[in-house]
């Protein structure tokens, strides 16, 4: 299939990305009752207003991608990032509708994303990083900290661990896993950006409760986090 294809190809599973919301209007995180041992107010999720991200990263998507298409549908990089990026693209497409039914099977394919998506960073051009990087750091981040959340949830809901250590140990994951992509990709500090909304979030929940550990543990990670983020921004990310 030729670069050209494969461009629109990636513009079009975006969209239908972006749009997917439209087919499940009423989602608003995993319902308590899906879960064996229901999970009310649960410490790990962020409070509800950090997900008013994904409006900002569906649009800045569709925004590169569709810039890409206009001056770079033939360029080699570009054509090795949108390869990488289609997989995550796609899951994200139907990842509502199998979020609504399954919290076992969106926590398996938000990983799938997450893979895909730090996949696709990591190929992303050194140029046009307004159009390529910063994006997908952007998805990619906010895929960081979901996906760990994800996983907080599950080991809560089906009785593996408490709630509160659940917590822990997804912060802690979400914490590893960021430290090192933004450490090693210092051209796109929006990754660190989106990871520490998230954190920022879980205390704003967990201040509300209150669950005083949780809280300080995602804002100290928050602070730590904020070091190579600042670092990446002032290296010109």
């Amino acid at each position: 299939m030729s670069r050209s294809a494969i461009a629109v190809i990636t513009f079009i599973l975006a969209g239908l990305f972006a749009v997917s919301p439209a087919f499940v209007p009423d989602f608003g995180g995993f319902d308590a009752g899906q879960f064996p041992v229901p999970q009310e107010d649960p410490p790990v999720q962020p409070a509800g207003y950090a997900f008013s991200i994904w409006g900002l990263v569906y649009l800045w998507l569709l925004v590169g991608l569709g810039y890409g298409i206009w001056k770079r549908r033939e360029d080699a990089q570009w054509h090795a990032m949108r390869l990488a990026l289609i997989p995550s693209l796609a899951v994200g497409a139907i990842w509502l509708a199998v979020a609504v039914s399954s919290p076992i099977w969106a926590s398996v394919l938000i990983w799938i994303m997450l893979v895909t998506a730090l996949w696709a960073l990591f190929r992303s051009p050194v140029q046009d990083k307004w159009f390529a990087a910063l994006p997908l750091g952007l998805y990619a981040g906010w895929l960081s900290a979901a996906s760990c959340v994800s996983l907080g949830l599950l080991a809560a809901g089906y009785g593996y661990l408490e709630q509160t250590t659940a917590a822990i140990a997804a912060i802690i994951l979400a914490l590893v896993i960021a430290s090192m992509v933004q450490n090693q990709l210092g051209r796109a500090p929006s990754y660190g950006i989106a990871v520490i909304w998230a954190l920022v979030a879980v205390v704003v929940q967990n201040v509300a409760q209150p669950n005083s550990t949780v809280a300080a543990l995602a804002a100290g990670g928050a602070i730590a986090l904020a070091f190579p983020t600042f670092k990446a921004w002032r290296a010109g990310g």
